[in-house]
């Protein structure tokens, strides 16, 4: 029992000792919060009120701190203002005593209070540094920069925090902007100016560029108001007249021209202004040497934007050359289109002289014939005349029947040309040569001749259906006359399409021609087979009959080899 008397004396004594000190600490506290060496703040918490206090020896930092152009406060961990200095109460335009004590949250709008929350959480977890905007008393918000530290304060921690004004620097950016916004616009406007500038330059350029083309040209070049009165001459109208570029240029004009052209070019040229179409006629000038010369005049309204005509620009260039030769084509056109109407004139005399003649012929023709005749019947029997008289009898009669083929075909060619120019028509070329075999078949069996055919493949032809028939007749009837004793006659008729031709080959091998002779084969009266009888024209008409319907004829042969005649007729 007296022992633990003893410890509870001994331990009263030491608590006792302890709130002695506490108190005496309190009152000292008092004592420099009276005398203003310690600045003190109450602050009401949930475990009662709690003092912090500034000491009086931080005074030079608080004087500095005072003297910033930066807001400096110190916050509790529940954001109660703990101090701040005058500038951040000037900031937000409030007393400095209602400023400290109170929650800084109170400062924030509510729309920023998330934000603030979270820069606060971030400040306390080390440095926190952020954008936001404050409310003054006036309930305008200006934007400021805030920067925390976690301090330690009496074994406290507080939240140190340096608030930047930036709407200067809002006002500065956007004086920048504003700035920045000028001179783009006179960097622009520089720009332009540049580029008017080097538009001038290339104006300039272009306009020596086309002064120095236009006085280099060949051409005479000038240039007339909307009135009509020549405004410039180039160099070229002063070396052609041999004129110094002195006087009105529209009186030149008049005075170079001839006289005959003046009217029709003036006249052309007011209906030009009249109407806006373009100027164009041909007059003549006379140069330095006193003669006249033919020129083609051109001229072309100028307009601007507007559409309106602003000047004439023209050209006068010599065409005397291409006239006088235009004029002597117009001569030889005269000149052939006479000799062409006298071709035709002797055409037809020639026609009415071949009709004329063989009608004329065909009566003595026959009259010689009959007194042939008639002479053969008083004429004593051959035993009693001889072999001599028959035989000259004999050839009387070839010679009038020769005479006799020969009026014939001469009446073919004519009636040939009368045919000329006819309407052709669509003709099946396998039909006709059909029909001319058919025709020659007593000659091919005779000759035993051998006829190939392979046409099968093509289209309708333009020609006179007769006329056809008759070229290809001669053609597979010289290949039967004119074949090879020595062996089997071989005739072989082709035809294929090339382009909008058919190409008909008739080939044969039969005796064929010398070379150098192929020229000749298409005269008429042309004969190179004299054992063979013939009149020499079928291969002249038949030429004359492919070409008067626009297709051609062509050959190729080898003496002892054979022919091959190939025509070319249109679709």
């Amino acid at each position: 029992m007296a022992d633990s008397r003893v410890l509870d004396a001994a331990a009263l004594a030491r608590e006792n000792e302890e709130l002695r000190h506490q108190l005496l600490e309190a009152e000292e506290l008092i004592t420099a919060i009276r005398t203003g060496a310690v600045d003190a703040l109450a602050v009401q918490g949930v475990a009662g009120t709690r003092i912090f206090t500034l000491e009086g020896a931080d005074q030079e930092y608080r004087t500095l701190i005072e003297q910033m152009n930066e807001g400096a406060l110190l916050l509790s961990p529940d954001a109660t203002v703990l101090y701040c200095n005058a500038c951040l109460a000037g900031l937000l335009a409030r007393p400095l005593e209602e400023v400290i004590g109170s929650s800084f949250t109170d400062f924030v709008p509510p729309a920023f209070r998330p934000a603030w929350q979270a820069l606060l959480d971030k400040g306390w977890a080390g440095k926190g540094k952020g954008e936001l905007p404050l409310q003054t008393k006036s309930g305008s918000l200006l934007p400021f920069s805030l920067a925390m530290n976690v301090l330690t304060l009496r074994e406290m921690p507080a939240l140190a925090v340096i608030v930047t004004d930036l709407s200067a620097e809002r006002e500065i950016e956007a004086i920048q902007a504003l700035v920045a916004q000028q001179n783009a616009v006179i960097d622009r406007k520089n720009q332009e100016l540049q580029r008017q500038e080097a538009a001038r330059l290339m104006m300039e350029q272009a306009a020596a560029e086309a002064n120095r083309i236009v006085e280099s040209i060949p051409q005479i070049a000038w240039t007339a108001n909307p009135e009509g009165y020549t405004t410039y001459l180039n160099r070229r109208w002063f070396d052609y007249t041999g004129q110094p570029n002195t006087g009105t240029l529209s009186e030149q004009w008049k005075d170079y021209m001839h006289p005959d052209d003046f009217a029709p070019a003036m006249a052309r040229w007011n209906h030009s202004l009249t109407t806006e179409e373009p100027y164009e006629v041909e007059y003549r000038f006379r140069d330095r040497a006193g003669r006249y010369r033919w020129m083609l005049g051109r001229g072309l309204p100028s307009r601007n934007n507007d559409g309106e005509i602003i000047q004439w620009i023209g050209t006068c260039t010599d065409i005397h050359e291409h006239k006088m030769a235009l004029q002597r084509i117009d001569q030889a056109q005269r000149q052939l289109q006479e000799n062409n109407e006298q071709l035709v004139r002797a055409n037809v005399d020639l026609d009415n002289f071949i009709y004329t003649a063989s009608h004329d012929l065909k009566a003595p023709i026959s009259n010689i014939e009959g007194l042939l005749h008639a002479l053969l019947g008083e004429l004593p029997t051959p035993d009693q005349s001889g072999g001599d008289v028959e035989a000259i009898l004999a050839m009387m009669q070839g010679s009038v029947d020769r005479f006799k083929r020969t009026i014939e075909h001469l009446t073919e060619v004519s009636k040939l040309q009368k045919a000329y120019g006819q309407a052709v028509e669509k003709v099946d070329l396998a039909l006709v040569i059909e029909d001319v075999c058919l025709d020659l078949q007593p000659l091919i069996q005779t000759s035993g001749a051998q006829v190939t055919v392979d046409v099968r493949d093509c289209p309708q032809v333009l020609f006179l259906e007769k006329n056809l028939r008759s070229v290809v007749y001669n053609l597979l009837s010289n290949a039967l006359k004119y074949r090879s004793l020595d062996r089997v006659a071989d005739i072989r008729v082709t035809g294929r399409v090339a382009g909008s031709e058919v190409v008909l080959a008739v080939r044969d091998n039969g005796l064929g021609l010398s070379p150098g002779t192929e020229h000749r084969l298409f005269a008429m009266f042309q004969r190179f087979h004299d054992h063979v009888e013939g009149s020499g024209i079928g291969l002249y008409m038949v030429k004359k009959i492919v070409e008067n319907s626009g297709g051609r004829i062509e050959v190729q042969s080898e003496l002892g080899v054979g022919s091959t005649f190939t025509v070319y007729i249109g679709i």
